[in-house]
């Protein structure tokens, strides 16, 4: 596999090498936020009111569904009065009981590890919340608990559906009064997203369309993504997460201040090493830094101290400034954008950004 840049301007190669139809799918994020909504909204969710707040939130969740969980802690922030918890497991911490709530988020709500959380929070008397695809296991034991859950059309892979499976537990939480939501705040994210896609479309050629410049810079190069606050970090997450799944990409996420305490010393490191006589740059070490307008003073001279460092040792550098006041609005303007370049990163290489076989394979490895 080779990078060919300029397959990214070819219109027939970006719609014949996408036949499962991934940038579709990321350009449908602003319809997904209206319909997260209202679904979540035709739920009832707001009779989570009802039953008082709970002692903890967890939200179980495997891939593109739990991450769900961190945007949900994210949105609520510092200020939650209680712990906002994300399990990627088969088992619940011990402590999990009957006065927390628990989230299971499942695109196709026959994810086992997910399943497995959801069924022993309704053993242990947990209150119970369900995120997923309709008429699923998922909504079955959901039903069977005389528990909330909301169905989402989910269609294609559950990281193709980031919002509908993300957007009802904010709803939630807002329920809750965990974290004020303004009436028209999902309305001003899918309107945004809607800007980003006409932006990111594939006829928009490469040196104007933001999407396809990421992806240019990240081509060839090992990235190192750092996200400067929770909101951040959670994108750069997401964004290493899609460069494994769509374009089979190797790439590695930290979070400041953390990243700042061993990552960057990557900077000092062989791929940090460029060699000036070679005829092509090769796989080299690029930083990519993922910016929030909310930094804590200490970070922000970190953040611009390590950017200092990598230009000083040639490290090529990315960073991207978040968009937006409230931390969802910001958070959607990084992931959305993220997004778009791991698709088109996956196209200029000639991936199918949709196959998943590596994970197929292992799960049939591991099938009773």
């Amino acid at each position: 596999m080779t990078w060919e840049p300029e397959r990214l301007d070819d219109q027939r190669h970006l719609s014949e090498a996408d036949p499962g139809g991934m940038l579709p799918a990321v350009a449908a994020s602003a319809a997904q936020i209206r319909t997260g909504y209202r679904s979540a909204v035709e739920a009832r969710l707001d009779r989570l009111a009802g039953q008082g707040r709970p002692r903890a939130v967890v939200v179980a969740g495997m891939g593109g569904s739990g991450i769900a969980g961190d945007i949900l802690a994210a949105v609520v922030g510092n200020g939650a009065p209680l712990p906002i918890v994300t399990v990627r497991s088969y088992q619940l911490p011990g402590w999990v009981g009957a006065t927390d709530l628990v989230i299971a988020v499942s695109g196709s709500g026959e994810t086992e590890e997910t399943l497995s959380l959801a069924t022993q929070a309704v053993r242990r008397g947990c209150s119970l919340l369900g995120v997923g695809a309709p008429g699923s296991a998922l909504e079955a034991i959901a039903t069977q608990a005389s528990a909330l859950y909301v169905p989402v059309p989910v269609t294609g892979q559950s990281r193709a559906n980031l919002w509908l499976l993300s957007i009802p537990p904010i709803v939630a939480a807002a329920a809750l009064r965990l974290v004020s939501v303004e009436a028209d705040l999902f309305e001003r994210v899918a309107r945004s997203l809607e800007d980003l896609a006409h932006r990111c479309r594939p006829s928009s050629e490469s040196f104007i369309n933001p999407g396809k410049s990421l992806a240019m810079h990240l081509a060839e190069s090992v990235p190192m993504v750092w996200g400067s606050s929770p909101a951040a970090s959670v994108a750069a997450y997401r964004l290493v997460s899609q460069l494994g799944a769509n374009a089979k990409y190797p790439a590695v996420h930290g979070e400041l201040p953390e990243a700042g305490h061993h990552q960057v010393e990557v900077l000092d490191g062989p791929l940090a090493e460029r060699d000036i006589f070679a005829d092509s740059a090769g796989r080299t070490l690029r930083l990519v830094v993922l910016r929030d307008t909310e930094e804590h003073p200490q970070v922000t001279r970190r953040r611009e101290a390590s950017l200092r460092l990598a230009r000083e040792r040639d490290v090529p550098v990315t960073e991207l400034v978040a968009e937006g006041v409230h931390p969802l609005e910001r958070m959607a303007s990084l992931i959305g954008l993220g997004d778009y370049a791991s698709v088109y990163l996956a196209l200029g290489y000639d991936v199918d950004p949709t196959a998943v076989s590596a994970i197929t394979e292992v799960k049939a490895r591991i099938s009773p």
